[in-house]
């Protein structure tokens, strides 16, 4: 019953009869050749396979379990995949290990990997004397594990990769949500960079764009994409818009091997773009994480670089087995102290998760409102997060000078006190203004002893 409103009959159709219209005005009698050859929208890459001489995929053998084996137990609790292994102190031979998915559940990933674990040692009685965790769930996973020896990833990627090579100094990482540009400098850490919102060029854009076009498993796009031999160039695609550039190089008859090609070429693409950026390539490139799995993705990076690339074993079990090397070197310099840990006690502890609550800031009266995460183990309630130490230290009774860290203030004291003092100027004296921001705070003592040497009155 609105006014000037017509909805015609052929609405639902109109795109469909325009083109039948356009087609009367300007299309020509159809011949016996129903297609045309036309270019391709895409321009094309080598096939992988070409670059095979370029990486090398090393392997690793495991030993058997024995009784009165010390051993760590190195846990990476990623946000897609949690991974474990077992290592013996003696020799750091691997004893065992698990692969398996987070499923959004860090607690019980990590419980399902002490069950594997508890199998593989086949009834021998070993001495576990450290848990070591690592990766993004691992403030939550080491809390139910009782554990400090808790250690970010890009420590624990850098020792296994010196473990294997101590002369490796460039790590590339590509895990399920993210990725990690790591340099060494003398088998330490000098350097790193890690992607931010966008997960391109990672192992879940990958994995999702290949099964919603295709319908194919994460297992299954290696040797598929290694067949391919014209792979289209998706450059370092969004994973928003991706589906479209897959749809229309499925228009224009590119197979499905080289679609996946291209895809494996995509995100190392993104990788260099967007993670690694202007840094450094060094002299021994070492590619590691779950992705590489996938041996189509360390060719695609060699391919790209023109960079021989080495491929640990056991490639995503790297920073499992970092983190255990790391939590052995700590204990043997007295930085932590052995423990005892019983996998079965770990298997059957009850853990339930409490209601959270805002932290009032406390002493130091930070005004950040963090959201605080509670934890009920074996009948004791402990809390956990925010973006501090505050309740870390709490639970390990560490106490912290806030103050002496603060080193914001203390810039602002040398700045602002000791290298431009307060001056008394003639009242009559010109005043100057002096903004503090940008290049004027940062250089604030030079323009302020400049001026008030000349007999001004600096605000």
């Amino acid at each position: 019953d609105i006014e000037n409103i017509d909805v015609p009959e052929q609405a639902p159709y109109f795109e469909a009869l325009g083109a039948a219209l356009a087609a009367f005005e300007k299309g020509g009698a159809i011949g016996e050749n129903l297609f045309r050859e036309e270019d391709s929208g895409f321009t094309f890459l080598e096939p992988l396979k070409d670059s095979e001489e370029l990486v090398t995929f090393n392997t690793v053998d495991y030993d058997k379990a024995g009784d009165g084996d010390a051993c760590i137990l190195g846990l990476d609790v990623g946000s897609t995949t949690t991974k474990a292994v077992l290592l013996r102190t003696t020799d750091d031979k691997f004893l065992g290990s698990v692969y398996l998915r987070t499923n959004g559940n860090p607690v019980e990933a990590s419980r399902k990997c002490y069950e594997e674990l508890l199998k593989q040692t086949g009834g021998a009685k070993i001495k576990v004397t450290g848990i070591g965790v690592t990766g993004s769930g691992r403030q939550v996973a080491g809390l139910y594990s009782m554990t400090n020896g808790i250690i970010n990833e890009i420590i624990a990627h850098a020792a296994a990769a010196a473990f294997f090579d101590p002369e490796v100094d460039t790590i590339f990482e590509i895990g399920g949500q993210d990725a990690k540009y790591t340099h060494l400098t003398n088998s330490v850490a000098s350097d790193y960079a890690m992607n931010e919102a966008c997960s391109a060029g990672t192992g879940s854009f990958l994995e999702e764009s290949a099964f919603e076009s295709f319908n194919i498993k994460a297992e299954d796009i290696g040797e598929l994409a290694l067949k391919g031999d014209r792979p289209p160039n998706f450059n370092d695609q969004c994973a928003a818009f991706i589906s479209s550039d897959i749809k229309n190089a499925s228009h224009e008859g590119i197979s499905r091997e080289n679609i996946l090609a291209g895809l494996v070429y995509s995100i190392c693409f993104n990788y260099i773009n967007r993670v690694k950026g202007h840094r450094q390539v060094g002299d021994k490139v070492f590619m590691q994480g779950g992705v590489c799995y996938n041996k189509a993705v360390p060719l695609a990076m060699a391919s790209v670089l023109k960079k021989p690339i080495i491929v640990p074993p056991e490639p995503g079990l790297m920073g499992a087995f970092g983190v255990a090397l790391e939590l052995k070197k700590r204990i043997e310099l007295g930085l932590l102290h052995e423990g005892d840990y019983d996998l079965k006690e770990l298997i059957d502890r009850e853990v339930k998760n409490e209601k959270s609550f805002i932290c009032a800031g406390g002493a130091e009266k930070c005004d950040l409102k963090c959201s605080i995460n509670r934890m009920r183990i074996d009948d004791k309630i402990y809390s956990f997060g925010g973006a501090c130490n505050r309740y870390y230290n709490l639970r390990y009774n560490i106490s912290i000078d806030a103050g002496e860290y603060d080193y914001v203030k203390k810039r602002t004291d040398l700045m602002y006190k000791k290298y431009a003092p307060v001056h008394h100027a003639d009242e009559k004296a010109p005043v100057i203004g002096i903004n503090r921001a940008l290049i004027t705070h940062n250089v604030f003592p030079i323009y302020y002893n400049f001026f008030v040497n000349l007999g001004c009155r600096v605000i």
